[in-house]
């Protein structure tokens, strides 16, 4: 599913405000910026929440919000 198909759904907003109050995602946001995607751009939500051990929905809002930071 593209970021734009996610963005669609009705439950988007819920995941963002849920994902924003996480403890750990600034951190996780931070770290996937300045090291993760310096490593490999082209990072699934699958491998990133697999490698940080963090929910697929974080990932999934972290590789949104940083992708939409850039363009």
């Amino acid at each position: 599913m593209s970021f734009e198909e996610y963005e669609k759904e009705k439950l988007w907003p819920i995941l963002l405000e849920t994902v924003h109050a996480l403890v750990m995602y600034p951190h996780h946001k931070a770290y996937t910026r300045e090291v993760v995607l310096n490593e490999k751009p082209d990072i699934t939500p699958g491998e990133l929440a697999a490698r940080l051990k963090m929910p697929l929905g974080e990932a999934i809002v972290i590789l949104y919000e940083l992708k939409n930071q850039i363009t």
